[in-house]
């Protein structure tokens, strides 16, 4: 099912591999608060960055009644609320079980997914991946060895546009009209200078795999 061959789409720049860190994982999470000098600080996994209204609403509304306010951005498109309180992680955790954004306590640290934002919105790009990313997610939830990955792990959904392809993400999936015949999606892992080519609707279930 899987073909080597060199990228012909929209590589990621060569880099040393990163997919295995030896050091401490201490990133926070939703369920693993971090100390900060204003407060504890959660980090919400919200994968493709794609929210329903709802959710979007009840994340801001715990942001303001526990935490400093705002929302944070960060570079693996999460969220991060500050200013929490030291004992606030028992009615955050509720409210985003509530909200469906805390699918799997055991991998809510392992979420880590991109994908092209403008992604089926403006014509561009060789195909929707927000797909691939929503299935990538509920594989990676319900795969128990998942849970296991560090939560500086990165998976990066690339419509073939190029803008999450060059992220240096652990796994990348990149969308890809001529990636030849029944094939459409180009697998890249760490640094390496090749990509494997792979099916559609096999990208997802491959790039957890790759994990």
């Amino acid at each position: 099912m899987l073909a080597a061959m060199p990228h012909s789409s929209v590589p990621p720049p060569p880099r040393e591999p990163a997919a295995r860190r030896d050091r401490g994982d201490a990133c926070p999470g939703s369920l693993r608060l971090h100390t900060a000098d204003d407060g504890a600080l959660a980090r919400i996994r919200i994968p493709a960055g794609v929210l329903t209204v709802s959710q979007a609403r009840a994340v801001l509304d715990v942001a303001r009644r526990l935490g400093d306010g705002a929302l944070h951005l960060t570079s693996r498109g999460n969220v991060q609320l500050r200013g929490l309180g030291p004992d606030d992680g028992r009615e955050l955790a509720g409210v985003l079980a509530e909200a469906g954004l805390l699918p799997s306590v055991r991998h809510e640290r392992a979420r880590n997914v991109v994908a092209s934002p403008l992604c089926g919105l403006d014509g561009h790009g060789s195909a929707d991946v927000q797909g691939w990313a929503r299935e990538l997610d509920a594989l990676l939830c319900d795969c128990a060895a998942a849970a296991g990955l560090s939560g500086r792990f990165l998976f990066a959904c690339d419509d073939g546009r190029g803008d999450v392809a060059g992220l240096e993400a652990d796994v990348t999936l990149i969308a890809s009209a001529d990636a030849g015949a029944g094939a459409g999606a180009l697998l890249c892992t760490g640094g390496a200078r090749e990509a494997l080519v792979v099916p559609a609707e096999h990208a997802a279930r491959c790039a957890l795999l790759a994990a």
